[in-house]
């Protein structure tokens, strides 16, 4: 099927319908989940002095810079959206916003939330933030189109967010902010995985390659699964041995690791969609769990 042939066209009568086609673009639950993992970074980076008003800075410049990323790579990949039953509906391939409008309205929003942590915040968290467009704009984006191992390099942006948090607080970066970096890295891929697992078919059809080719039973994403989750369990304990959390933490970030390993083992069993669900289900409980922990059992 050719890709342009596929969009829908259904353009918005009311300058509030375009509002909103602009507000989904930047796909606002992706950008709740940074902003979550961005203010729990600087919340531990600020150790006993919170600072109200720049963590209000640095969650308005990360806003803008990740909706300005994920508006992009919606311009990018629009066509392949709107072959996939679960996208096709987006702003783009429905027809509410044009190519064009949503690339001008990408670039200038990004730019203006790095441009603005720059100024506001510090430089280092701006580099950071520019750091994830450029890794998932530039890597993660278009390796979807040739494969699976996309979700390792795309990993890595999304891993990203803590460490702006820890560095609008602390104008540097060290061994804490790199283990938040590696909770969120080793979390990501179970997500990720489950996800493509879940719409396999569905990207099969828009031909990304998020899973082996020919191979959706008894592929090597069992073995990645379960060595992130198994990592994580471990990785998860370090903030408490750091000192930058507590006992509770350690207990519930433990508990919620051996949760997800759980369901990675029995995905590798079923290895079907519910499965599947059951992994992403889990992973969407452990991050915002695992995270208001931290902050609230801060040593």
């Amino acid at each position: 099927m050719n890709i342009n042939a596929a969009a829908i066209t259904l353009a918005p009568a009311t300058w509030r319908a375009r509002a909103v086609a602009y507000f989904e673009l930047t796909k606002p639950r992706v950008v709740t989940m940074v902003l979550i993992a961005t203010l729990a970074g600087f919340y531990m980076g600020c150790g006993a002095d919170f600072d109200l008003l720049r963590g209000i800075k640095v969650l308005c410049g990360t806003a803008l810079a990740a909706g300005g990323t994920l508006a992009l790579n919606q311009y990018f990949e629009r066509g392949f959206d709107a072959i996939m039953h679960r996208t096709r509906y987006r702003p783009l391939p429905s027809g509410r916003l044009r190519p064009g409008e949503a690339l001008v309205f990408g670039i200038t929003t990004g730019c203006a939330g790095i441009a603005y942590l720059f100024v506001e915040v510090n430089p280092l968290s701006a580099l950071i933030a520019c750091l994830i467009s450029l890794f998932y704009l530039g890597g993660y984006t278009p390796m979807k189109r040739v494969t699976w191992l996309c979700h390792i390099i795309g990993g890595v942006p999304g891993a990203l967010p803590p460490v702006i948090g820890w560095a609008a607080a602390r104008g540097t970066l060290n061994i804490e902010a790199l283990v938040l970096f590696g909770i969120m890295l080793l979390w990501q891929l179970p997500h990720s995985l489950s996800i493509a697992r879940l719409y396999q078919e569905d990207y099969a059809r828009a031909g990304l390659s998020l899973l082996p080719l020919g191979r959706a039973t008894s592929n090597p994403v069992n073995a990645v699964i379960i060595a992130a989750s198994t990592l994580l369990v471990g990785v998860g304990t370090l903030p408490t041995c750091l000192g930058i959390a507590g006992r509770a933490y350690l207990v519930i970030a433990s508990v919620s690791g051996l949760w997800m390993l759980l369901r990675a083992i029995r995905l590798v069993g079923d290895d079907d969609a519910p499965a599947a669900r059951n992994v992403m289900l889990v992973s969407l409980v452990y991050l915002p769990v695992v995270l208001l922990t931290m902050v609230l059992d801060k040593m």
